[in-house]
């Protein structure tokens, strides 16, 4: 099966494009993303990156000196990219305004998240950057098989995959003319989790059902926890565990007598140095869970299996990979394996 669909994301990438993916890009470049079709003239010099998961699929391509901005951080970038990420502006921690992106006079403004950069674009929509002749791309992940025209989080239609982060690392590596990049990349991400999943095969933890809360608007107030078509479905997926949430919402708030029902094994805790809502704090979140008379009784609180995981591993990204790891670990831990 993974054969299969990496077979076809490569097919369909390059159906996108006007040259091969594999081979040198011959500009004009011109894809399809999104929904719209974007053409390149040449290797984009200046990019505003729009969300923490893509500024780090950038850095990981090499792409740290065409950033001229950044925007959009949940926690610290990762380890590796510490030092280079302190030496680029950063317009926002969250929603940097139009005036601000436009002001760093990019020729690519890349975003993780259709609503900062779309229909109902909160920093801006792609034709208000077209028409500046700013060319924009968008995430393959936040927009195959997801529909976001409410405004909240999307619903996604399909379950996440790993090949719509691959997808992206393949057609930014062409934008950019760095296919080599983008392929020993990719070849190293599924390597990993290739060897996380392995890890915990046969295991116990079959269907064990597992929770994640990323946070919530009231400290005892109804959750986000990840739905069923979600990157954490995917790492749910991955080690064979079942997720409690069934809704195709992509962070569906929930109510913990619901979530109680399902008395999941496991609850993984987003951890995050963003405090835009009163549960961002995971500290809050377990002093919640051990307190609240209907948390506390969950199976997984009274046995203390709470997995913390950095939000960006729970957003599809590069970091998903880390999500399966942590959790396949968290598991054997808890003694669920055989």
């Amino acid at each position: 099966m993974r054969q299969f669909l990496q077979a076809f994301s490569l097919i369909a990438f390059t159906a996108g494009l006007s040259a091969p993916a594999m081979a040198a890009t011959q500009y004009p470049l011109t894809i399809s993303n999104c929904g719209q079709t974007v053409t390149f003239d040449k290797a984009p010099a200046k990019i505003v990156s729009i969300g923490q998961g893509m500024t780090e699929i950038l850095f990981s391509l090499g792409l740290k000196d065409r950033i001229a901005g950044t925007a959009v951080w949940v926690g610290p970038v990762l380890l590796q990219f510490a030092a280079d990420n302190a030496k680029i502006r950063r317009l926002a921690d969250n929603d940097p305004s139009f005036e601000a992106v436009v002001g760093q006079e990019p020729d690519l403004v890349a975003a993780e998240f259709e609503w900062h950069v779309g229909a109902q674009g909160s920093v801006g929509k792609r034709e208000q950057f077209s028409e500046l002749g700013i060319n924009s791309y968008i995430a393959p992940a936040d927009c195959v098989a997801k529909i976001n025209a409410d405004g909240g989080d999307g619903v996604r239609r399909e379950l996440f995959t790993m090949e719509l982060i691959y997808q992206e690392i393949r057609e930014l590596s062409a934008i950019f003319d760095i296919s080599d990049r983008g392929d020993a990349l990719i070849s190293e991400l599924e390597a990993r989790e290739a060897k996380a999943t392995a890890s915990i095969s046969g295991a116990a933890a079959k269907n064990l059902p597992v929770v994640f809360w990323f946070s919530s608007k009231e400290v005892n107030g109804d959750a986000f926890i990840a739905g069923k078509n979600s990157a954490p479905a995917y790492i749910l997926k991955s080690i064979g565990a079942r997720n409690v949430v069934t809704t195709e919402e992509e962070w569906p708030l929930v109510g913990w007598e619901t979530i109680a029902e399902a008395n999941p094994s496991v609850i993984v805790i987003a951890t995050m140095d963003r405090r835009r809502y009163a549960a961002d704090d995971p500290a809050v979140k377990i002093d919640f869970l051990e307190k609240d008379p209907v948390t506390s009784q969950l199976d997984a609180v009274k046995n203390r299996r709470f997995v913390m995981m950095d939000a960006q591993s729970m957003n599809p990204t590069i970091r998903t990979i880390d999500g399966i790891e942590e959790l396949a670990s968290g598991i054997k831990a808890f003694g669920l394996t055989q």
